[in-house]
Order: C-alpha cells, then structure tokens, then sequence
C-alpha cells in the first residue's frame, strides 16, 4: 500500500492550565477559596489585595462579559478603580485565614506512605482510601471500580487500610467496622465479635439471655459489652470532622424581599484583588526594563488576570445555580423544608444551558443562609420517593424525612414504624415500612422502645 500525505481537520478540547484553574476554583467553597487566593498573592507577585469588597446582589449584577468583550479585567470588582493602601487589607485577610484540619483521607494517605507494602498494594490502598465517606465507609462498592485489579492484591490493601488509624475505615457500613475494630482490639475476647451481633438485645439489657446463645457468663457478656461501648466507634471517620472546630461560611444567602427573592454572594470574607500598578508601569516601559524582565512581568501580569478572572466566573456560575434553585425550590423557601421537591442536576443543567458536571461543581461544597437555615447547595438536589429524580413523586426524600422528623417530634406515645407509615400513608405519601426505618435511621432517630 502507498503511503501519502494528507490533511485532517478535527476539533479537539484541549484542558489549558487556565482552564484547568477556573474548574478547580469553581468547585472550591468561600473558605478554601480565601486560602487560595492567600496562596496566588505570594506565588505572584503581580497580584495583590485591593481592598473589602462590598456584597454582590443577583439582582444587580451586570451580565459577564463576553469573550469579544474586555475579557481580562483589571480587578476582581468590575469597575473598581484601584486604590492605594492595600497593605491594611492584605494583613487582615491574611490574618483571618483559617486552618484548614487535617482530613480522614489525609490522615490515612500519609500513614500508607510509611507501610513497607508493595508498591501495588499501595495503589490500590490509595484508591480505596480516596473512596471512603466522611464517616469511613466506601462510597462505591471496591468492586465497581477495581475490576481488573489481582483479588489476593485487593485483599491485602482492605485489611491494610482497616489496620491505620483509625482502625475499622474502610468497611461497607457500622457493622463491619465494628466487627473489624473487635478483631484488632488487644486482649479482646472471643465473644466480642459474636456479640456484636446482638447489639439491639444488649441495648435492651437482655444479658441473660444472650449469655445462654453465646455460651458465656453473664459478666463476661457485660465485661464486652462495657467495652463495646468505651473502645469500639461505629463511625471511625467522624473524629476528623469534629476534631477541630470549623464553621460553615454561607457562599450566597436568600432573603425576602417585596414578595420576592433577592441573593446576595457573600463576599465579605473575600478581597478584592487587583494587578499591581508597579508591574502594569513595568510591561509598558521598554527603556527602564530589558526583555527578560519584560516577559517575567507580563507572564505574572497575565496569570493574575486569568485568576481575577476564574474568581469572578466561580461567582457569576455561583448566583445563576442559586437563583436556579430558589425557582425550582420556590415552596421550600416559603414555607420551610418539609416542602422540599425533587430536584435534579439535570433540571438545573437544562434551564442553565450548562453541563451537569458543571452544577455538581459549584454545588459542592458550599452553603446558601436561608431564613429556614444554614444549608448545603447539595440538600437542595434529592430524588423523588417513588421515582427517578424529579420524574416521579412530587415528595422529595429530604421532604418526607422532615415530615417524618414532625411526626415524632410531636408524637404523644411512641409510634411504631408501621404507625408512621400509616401517618405517612392519610397524607398521600405512600412507603414501605422498611423505607421509614431507614429514614428514621438516617435522622439519627431511635426507634419507639428506645425513644
């Protein structure tokens, strides 16, 4: 066969460091944020702090430019004029930095580091540890995303993660980090393990019992269930999400006003950044500076405003996913969280014109103030409770869990699970009773003997 020369034409998307950048920054909420900007000042030096800026309100936030348009900015405020006396304001935002705790990921990577496993053992130990919940438990089940990895291999990570501190991460759920914390308990009995499974009887007192089917003394069964209790943490994770205070900072907040919404970008705990007069004199002064230093200004001149202008597309994409919410959340936001519709990413997506990917990113994270509360953008997306999404039941999960949680907040005799999908059933809302057990679980609600 010949072979010629030829001309293709095809489109490819390539991923620039700039873009790159905007998707990492839309995806960061208001306290990281403030960390990676304080990150950008002292990595360039053309950037700087301008001063507080005031808070944005939807209702008069101008359209963002388009690309034929100015696209760089000089600022993160549009239209601000720079000032002098940047110096004050840099100090106070550095200063008001918060530090950002050590994560359970975090903490079991590095204690991997320093395991003598082998280097594939370590990987997949890597990509179980990046699977795990804030409480320790899998995301995904290992199987779905470790398909064509060795089982003896898979095996060995498992028990390898389960051993860090803190030991039981990396199970199914509380039972089996339960079961795995047992196992690696020092001078732990035997019977431990096997009373683990009887754990609502021993909540009830029935140690006589239990005795009996486990074929041991009624002390040594309150010996183990004493440390059960003292030693054992259903919820291995949660230690790093409460080890050290830090508090949820709102992105946007939603006030009524005149019978309608109006949301406002927190801004307040954000500087507004700007290009350093100094360096902008620099890039246009051919005399005083050689072409050395020329392009080291310009480089730095055009990654700051490439930054200024991530920021602002971060907070333009934020306050048109929140002014989507409130619409389609409308009933929520005026008559509180019992009245929370199913809503998907998809149906924002649509009304945006964006890509679902896009709405999971600026979602995550980040918190909306509400006059019902402090929430998380992503409690605001939940399934309806007898189908896909927003394709099915006009109750949302969330919804039907606030309306379960008013049931029993005003109950005057402990209801059983059946009597609550009764309740449920009179208000058109129709569950199987197992489905108002894992609900009531997920409220963190006992049941009606322990209520």
């Amino acid at each position: 066969m010949l072979q010629r020369q030829a001309f293709i034409q095809e489109q490819k998307l390539r991923m620039s460091p700039q873009l790159f950048q905007s998707i990492k920054l839309m995806e960061l909420p208001i306290i990281d944020l403030r960390e990676k900007i304080d990150e950008e000042l002292e990595k360039n030096p053309a950037l700087e702090v301008l001063e507080e800026p005031k808070t944005l309100s939807l209702d008069v936030t101008e359209p963002f430019p388009r690309e034929e348009d100015d696209y760089f900015e000089a600022t993160s405020d549009s239209g601000f004029i720079p000032r002098g006396g940047a110096e004050g304001e840099q100090r106070q935002f550095l200063e008001g930095l918060i530090s950002r705790p050590e994560t359970l990921q975090e903490h079991l990577l590095w204690q991997l580091t320093l395991e003598t496993a082998d280097g594939e053992v370590r990987r997949i130990g890597e990509l179980l540890i990046q699977n795990l919940d804030d409480d320790g438990f899998h995301k995904e089940a290992p199987e779905s995303f470790l398909k064509n990895e060795n089982p003896a291999k898979i095996e060995e990570a498992l028990e390898l993660v389960r051993s860090l501190d803190p030991p039981g991460t990396c199970t199914a759920n509380y039972k089996e980090s339960l079961q795995v914390q047992a196992r690696l308990l020092p001078h732990a009995p035997v019977v431990m393990g096997q009373a683990l499974n009887y754990l609502k009887d021993l909540e009830r007192g029935n140690f006589a019992g239990i005795s009996q089917i486990l074929g041991c003394t009624e002390e040594q069964l309150r010996f183990c269930y004493r440390r059960i209790q003292e030693e054992l943490s259903p919820f291995p994770g949660r230690q790093f999400n409460s080890g050290e205070t830090r508090y949820a900072v709102p992105d946007v907040e939603v006030r009524q006003k005149n019978g309608e919404f109006a949301i406002f970008l927190n801004k307040e705990e954000i500087p507004i950044l700007g290009i350093n007069p100094f360096f902008m004199k620099l890039s246009g002064n051919r005399k005083r500076s050689g072409k050395a230093a020329r392009d080291f200004v310009r480089e730095n001149i055009r990654e700051a405003r490439w930054f200024i202008q991530s920021i602002n597309q971060r907070n333009y994409t934020l306050l048109r996913v929140a002014g989507a919410i409130v619409e389609f959340q409308r009933p929520f936001f005026i008559q509180g969280p019992k009245y929370l519709v199913p809503l998907t990413l998809r149906d924002i997506a649509g009304e945006l014109g964006v890509h679902e990917t896009t709405i999971s990113r600026t979602a995550s994270g980040k918190y909306m103030q509400t006059e019902w509360g402090l929430y998380e953008l992503r409690y605001f997306f939940s399934n309806s409770i007898t189908g896909t999404g927003s394709q099915g039941s006009r109750f949302s999960k969330e919804g039907v869990k606030q309306i379960l949680k008013e049931i029993i907040s005003t109950e005057k005799r402990n209801l059983s699970d059946q009597e609550l999908t009764d309740i449920l059933a009179q208000q058109e809302i129709s569950l199987a009773r197992r489905t108002v057990t894992k609900y009531r679980n997920e409220l963190d609600l006992g049941s009606s003997y322990t209520r």
